[in-house]
């Protein structure tokens, strides 16, 4: 019997980063310098990543990773993460693999897509506030922007406890490669339905599509004009899905970080390796 093909990715190692990624990443981090004066050498980047690779995955604490499983240890990770998410290679590691899945895949710019996300966050912290959906706990949003496809393009985080609307200008203005000047839609549900995110989203080159929040007396809304239509295509599924991917990862699912940049950079971590799937295996 001949073996089946597939294009879907193996199964998650989560000690060791995929190969394909660290091609990417390595790049971006700080050049290794070479041991020449006694003691004991520089823990190499791989091994670090690795490290923090494990912890994105499982969500457990930096003490817990014994020195033995990456051959580094806790403290050592925990400084080199913090030293990283400093010098911005975090938020470089994301721009490089939405560089990379446009070389390769072309960004689909024609439909995008905008929708957060709400996580536990029990430690607090910056950048928290009382979740009104999980009983006024303490928590924190996701928000991204999506293109076609549900490749993440924009990240940006903020307080559960901030609606979605004030996050749209920092996404829409922080894209992390430059948009085209070609006709570009923008999609939201009923909780971007105000005047002022219409008026962003117009001001720099979208059309509209942000489904409308009826009130009580307000007539029913005309149907879709679109031939044979009776509502417009489904199309803000794709972000869900890309926010159910970064979910599986533990760390970006409950916020244990007290400092919001070090949950960021998190999840900057988590859309890299979303982006490089999505390139490779389609």
């Amino acid at each position: 019997m001949s073996q089946h093909i597939t294009t879907k990715p193996a199964a998650v190692n989560y000690h060791r980063v995929p190969r394909n990624l660290w091609r990417r990443v390595k790049r971006q981090l700080p050049p290794e310098l070479r041991h020449v004066r006694p003691g004991r050498p520089r823990i190499g980047n791989r091994a670090v990543l690795n490290g923090i690779w494990y912890i994105l995955w499982t969500g457990c604490q930096w003490k817990a990773i014994h020195r033995d499983w990456f051959g580094v240890s806790s403290s050592v990770l925990h400084e080199r993460f913090q030293t990283w998410q400093e010098l911005g290679i975090w938020d470089k590691v994301f721009q490089t693999l939405v560089k990379f899945y446009r070389r390769e895949r072309r960004i689909q710019w024609r439909w995008q897509a905008v929708d957060s996300r709400s996580c536990a966050a029990p430690l607090g912290g910056s950048q928290t506030g009382k979740n009104p959906t999980d009983r006024a706990k303490l928590g924190s949003k996701i928000h991204i922007l999506v293109d076609q496809r549900g490749a993440p393009l924009a990240i940006d985080i903020s307080g559960a406890n901030q609606h979605d609307k004030w996050s749209v200008k920092n996404l829409v203005f922080h894209i992390a490669v430059p948009r085209p000047g070609s006709e570009q839609h923008f999609c939201g549900d009923k909780g971007y339905d105000f005047d002022d995110v219409r008026h962003i989203v117009e001001q720099v080159g979208y059309i509209a599509h942000i489904k409308r929040k009826r009130k009580r007396g307000q007539p029913v809304p005309d149907p879709c004009p679109a031939p044979g239509e009776t509502q417009f295509p489904a199309r803000r599924w794709v972000v869900e899905r890309t926010l159910g991917w970064l979910a599986k990862r533990r760390s970006v699912r409950t916020r244990w970080c007290k400092k919001s940049t070090n949950w960021l950079a998190f999840v900057q971590f988590a859309c890299a390796s979303i982006l490089c799937d999505m390139t490779v295996f389609g």
